[in-house]
């Protein structure tokens, strides 16, 4: 017995070195990552909200870093809280992106919001509109003259449905601005005529609203759906016959991708094990919200608006995805190549916006 104590010691203090050196290693790989993660969502109800709560719950148990979601305007205000690091991780749509990325935003002074980087895709937000079975309103040519939450002022869903009633020649809709939650609510009480949103399907405020009345959901004619491709960086969609028990077709829509976006000094490491812990498991994801069908690698392309972080282009190569050229960030070009690197990325940004978006 003290034969086989003494020649299983050195095997022990071998082995204890090794879980020692193994666990510096890690601190010393993690010595960047951030303490705490504040996820930019959008508003209670839709699916932001539902995607970022679980993506953080994620990031908290899997990662081992405290991450909580913060309610907003959506897309417009997440872009400006992660590039002036008010978060570090946020939610956009292309659309409303691209306007910021550019300096085009009215409300932004013109100024060019490059502190952020692209990470993974998420899925496409379609345009939908419901209202009360016994309403009068069957159409959004009917909408003339009512009143229409259209979501909170100054996100994705109430800039663009503005634009596309002005497009489409729908005149005097009053617009009302309010959370989805809260808006879903409004239709229910009969404050609203009818409830227009864009979100990931199933919108959970519009299945709030069905499961507590009989509704009418409709979306696009197919002439209007080429109108407003044509005049908008969207592109078609079809909403699925199942997606809610009150429809009984399909329905044309049009839509934006989504993409999560992070500040550019996130650390690199951390953010190439966020895009495993995000795309390796899309059963996971889907368990979040069905949405995240589409948070595939696959997809990383459909972004042209933002350059990607150095962690996400890492992540890419390694799964055999190549990331072009003008959506590389400056801090990854060759010397000599990093001066030319905004001015292609404005180029990028704006070449085949339609068919990408």
């Amino acid at each position: 017995m003290t034969d086989e104590r003494f020649f299983c010691l050195p095997t022990l203090v071998a082995a204890g070195g090794l879980l020692i050196w193994g666990a510096t290693a890690m601190a010393q790989e993690r010595a960047d990552w951030p303490e705490r993660i504040r996820v930019a969502t959008a508003s209670i109800g839709g699916t932001y909200h539902v995607y970022g709560h679980g993506l953080s719950e994620r990031i908290t148990d899997e990662l081992d870093i405290l991450a909580d979601t913060r309610t907003t305007g959506g897309p417009y205000h997440n872009m400006t809280l992660v590039h002036t690091g008010e978060a570090e991780l946020g939610f956009v749509t292309l659309g409303p992106a691209r306007e910021l990325w550019e300096g085009e935003a009215e409300f932004a002074d013109g100024e060019k919001m490059r502190n952020v980087r692209a990470l993974f895709p998420m899925y496409r937000t379609p345009f939908h509109i419901v209202t009360r079975a016994d309403s009068d309103i069957e159409s959004i040519d009917d909408l003339s003259g009512a009143r229409v939450g259209v979501g909170p002022m100054g996100g994705t869903c109430a800039t663009y449905w503005e634009r596309f009633f002005d497009e489409l020649g729908v005149e005097d809709v009053r617009l009302q601005y309010a959370g989805a939650n809260l808006l879903a609510d409004y239709v229910l009480g009969g404050l609203s005529d009818a409830f227009a949103f864009c979100a990931g399907l199933p919108i959970q405020a519009f299945e709030h609203v069905e499961s507590r009345q009989e509704v009418r959901m409709f979306g696009l004619t197919e002439e209007q759906q080429a109108i407003l491709v044509d005049a908008f960086p969207v592109t078609p969609y079809e909403i699925p016959a199942d997606t809610y028990a009150s429809m009984d077709a399909p329905q044309a829509s049009v839509a934006f991708w989504n993409f999560a976006i992070g500040h550019k000094d996130l650390d690199e490491g951390f953010v190439h094990e966020l895009m495993t812990l995000v795309l390796e498991d899309n059963g996971a994801m889907e368990e979040i919200h069905p949405a995240a069908a589409e948070t595939r690698p696959e997809h990383m392309g459909k972004n042209n608006v933002i350059w990607f972080h150095p962690g996400a282009v890492r992540y890419y190569r390694e799964q055999g995805l190549e990331v072009s050229e003008a959506m590389m960030p400056p801090e990854m070009r060759q010397e000599g190549e990093a001066g030319e690197a905004e001015t292609e990325g404005e180029a990028g940004s704006r070449a085949e916006e339609g068919a990408e978006q």
